[in-house]
């Protein structure tokens, strides 16, 4: 009996093994398939130079606020420049599609509204030659908008006295 249950625990030892061989295959072949996907979207990704993002610092509430990102094909072959959009509503991005040369530039410029107060942070979405993207941040501080002078009687009563006078 003893070595009936030997032989079965043995047997089932052996299934196992065999087991994490095809496992750890299966993911060792997973990993090597997944880690190409990477390098060629990091070889393609390359023909696109632009910085990472700007910063405003710190900017009044309701006055909008623009940058110029310069994109760069840093690739031998020509780039398509397919769309770009906003996270937000606030964020509008002004680009000209189309195909840029090999070392050629484009102009992407995003104009952030500024309409309320506090720190913002919004990101740009560059879609290129056909499926390639790149995401670019702005990010600042809008400051409250400082309240304008009140209104004083006395001075639009001395400004009408001085205008009647001169005429």
């Amino acid at each position: 009996m003893k070595e009936r249950f030997f032989l079965h625990n043995s047997l089932d030892l052996l299934n196992v093994s065999s087991m994490m061989k095809n496992l750890v295959f299966s993911i060792g072949f997973a990993l090597c398939f997944l880690s190409g996907f990477g390098q060629s979207t990091a070889t393609a990704d390359q023909t696109l130079s632009i910085e990472t993002g700007h910063d405003f610092g710190s900017i009044p509430q309701g006055k909008p606020a623009t940058y110029a990102f310069v994109l760069t094909n840093t690739g031998s072959q020509p780039m398509e420049l397919e769309h770009v959009s906003a996270s937000c509503g606030c964020t509008t991005p002004e680009w000209t599609k189309g195909t840029i040369p090999p070392g050629g530039k484009s102009i992407i410029t995003v104009g952030y509204n500024a309409a309320a107060e506090g720190k913002f942070e919004k990101t740009i979405t560059i879609a290129y030659n056909k499926g390639q993207v790149r995401t670019v941040f702005i990010k600042g501080q809008v400051e409250k908008a400082q309240p304008s002078a009140a209104y004083n009687a006395s001075i639009q009563l001395l400004k009408q006295s001085n205008q009647s006078q001169n005429r």
